[in-house]
């Protein structure tokens, strides 16, 4: 990111990161669970994951499509340590206030850096087809392979 573009959304998701078989007894749950994978990445302190609960409390995350995206408060920032994705997928679904959600993408981004990262993960989640691949991907090179052409499309 040192040229002012973002980095490709690929850049910032170790296949760790990626988690296709979760369960989570609830919204706060998975939020936590997210937190969780963005910490073992060496993104986040751990207060970043209390950011985004607080981030939730006051506004829901939840993007459509069966996607949430939590991501920290603007206080929370400052417990980020670089910017990092991660996805994970929960094929029972978890009632997110009312909506059904299977895919949660966790964003950890220093600066306005997650700004640039939600338009970008937009391109797929808005995209009723991707958002579909993306629900019922069970390897990590489907996600890969969708998230690439995220970075693809705004190349253009």
């Amino acid at each position: 990111m040192t040229d002012g573009s973002p980095a490709a959304l690929t850049d910032l998701i170790a296949p760790e990161s990626i988690r296709l078989d979760e369960r989570a007894a609830s919204r706060d749950d998975a939020i936590r669970q997210v937190g969780q994978v963005l910490l073992e990445a060496g993104a986040i302190e751990e207060s970043y994951v209390d950011a985004m609960l607080e981030r939730e409390n006051s506004v829901s995350t939840f993007v459509g499509e069966g996607v949430a995206i939590p991501h920290g408060t603007l206080a929370g920032k400052e417990s980020v340590k670089k910017d990092a994705l991660v996805v994970l997928r929960y094929p029972e679904g978890i009632d997110w206030d009312g909506n059904d959600v299977r895919v949660a993408i966790g964003i950890a981004a220093k600066g306005n850096g997650h700004i640039a990262l939600l338009s970008q993960l937009a391109t797929v989640l808005l995209d009723p087809e991707k958002a579909e691949a993306l629900r019922n991907a069970t390897t990590n090179d489907e996600v890969y392979a969708l998230l690439e052409s995220s970075d693809e499309d705004d190349a253009e």
